[in-house]
């Protein structure tokens, strides 16, 4: 597929916006929240934004004292994030400030949060080298456990459908809990790819998980060990010769469709692959957004994709462009390969 080589261009190839008000600082993640096209950004800046992304409408927001590194919104009226400082906060949207509370907190920065519906309970990953789970139906959000892992959180995610909880640390570890007996985890294992993880999403199927590193490649791994042994694998992506000289892309993020289970990665090269990893596959690209891609995410029913361009400071201090988010109706190039008939 042709390159995008202009504004103008990309306009007339794909349908987009940008979004209103968005944040002044790094984006640090995008979430919708399920059943609907409210989208909740984390930032740097010290806010949690939400967008009404049908109608392109920014509808509120509230702040922690420093960076927020990542939030969630698993209902219309729950809302958690996690701060630099490890302070974890909830928030109700339907109600407004005087909802805000501090669930609890990390001695060190709390990476990530996620939510668990069935459950009822909070995951929080921290650069502290633990995870916590929280009581979210109890008034004083009661801490329920604590686990440690070896080194500091960078990335964590859920597979309800398995009950497989996956944390990827700062010493290329993969801890797998099975969130119904957490005392002891399921599964210990080294990445697969030898440097440093970035993110980690869980299979929609979940049967397993991708992993993206800072030296531009995703892997791709199962729960089960005789599938894992059989079937994982991992592919380069986010290169580019530049000069005559091979330049390597850390993947910043991985959004997985919910219906087809087709994924898009983002780099630091400011651009979005889309890929069907189980016939391994790339089935589409954008080019040219404006800076590294640091976060992303589908709506509930696919038909959106969220995509933060937000200078994650590869390079180190230098002048940027504003950090946006832009929302792209998905289109049918975003689903499953399919193999000629004969």
């Amino acid at each position: 597929m042709a390159c995008v080589s202009s504004k103008i261009d990309f306009l007339q190839q794909h349908t987009f916006m940008m979004a209103l008000l968005p944040p002044s600082d790094g984006v640090t993640s995008l979430n919708y929240c399920p059943s609907s096209n409210l989208l909740l950004a984390s930032s740097w800046d010290t806010t949690v934004r939400c967008y009404d992304t049908t109608n392109n409408s920014y509808k509120w927001q509230y702040s922690h004292e420093c960076a927020v590194l990542d939030a969630c919104y698993p209902e219309r009226n729950r809302v958690y994030s996690g701060d630099i400082d490890g302070k974890i906060k909830s928030f109700d949207p339907t109600v407004g400030a005087s909802s805000e509370r501090v669930v609890g907190a990390h001695d060190k920065g709390a990476k990530s949060v996620i939510y668990n519906a069935e459950g009822g309970c909070l995951y929080s990953g921290s650069w502290d080298t633990t995870v916590r789970v929280w009581d979210t139906r109890s008034n004083n959000n009661q801490q329920v456990s604590s686990h440690s892992v070896e080194a500091q959180v960078f990335s964590m995610a859920y597979a309800s459908v398995t009950n497989m909880l996956v944390v990827g640390t700062a010493d290329k570890m993969v801890t797998i809990f099975d969130t119904r007996q957490m005392d002891t985890p399921f599964q210990k294992r080294e990445s697969s790819i030898k440097y440093q993880t970035r993110c980690i999403r869980t299979f929609i199927d979940g049967s397993g998980y991708a992993l993206a590193s800072v030296e531009g490649r995703i892997g791709m791994e199962y729960f089960d060990p005789k599938v894992q042994q059989a079937k994982k694998y991992a592919f380069k992506c986010h290169r580019a010769t530049e000069n005559s000289v091979d330049v390597v892309y850390p993947v910043n993020s991985i959004a997985f469709h919910p219906i087809y289970g087709t994924f898009a990665t983002g780099g630091c090269d400011g651009n979005v692959y889309f890929w069907d990893g189980q016939n391994r596959k790339r089935l589409y690209h954008l080019r040219h957004y404006p800076t590294s891609i640091s976060t992303m995410a589908f709506n509930s029913d696919g038909t959106q994709l969220a995509v933060a361009s937000s200078y994650t400071y590869e390079e180190g201090e230098k002048d940027h462009p504003n950090d946006q988010i832009y929302i792209h109706v998905v289109n049918d190039k975003i689903k499953p390969f399919e193999k000629p008939a004969k």
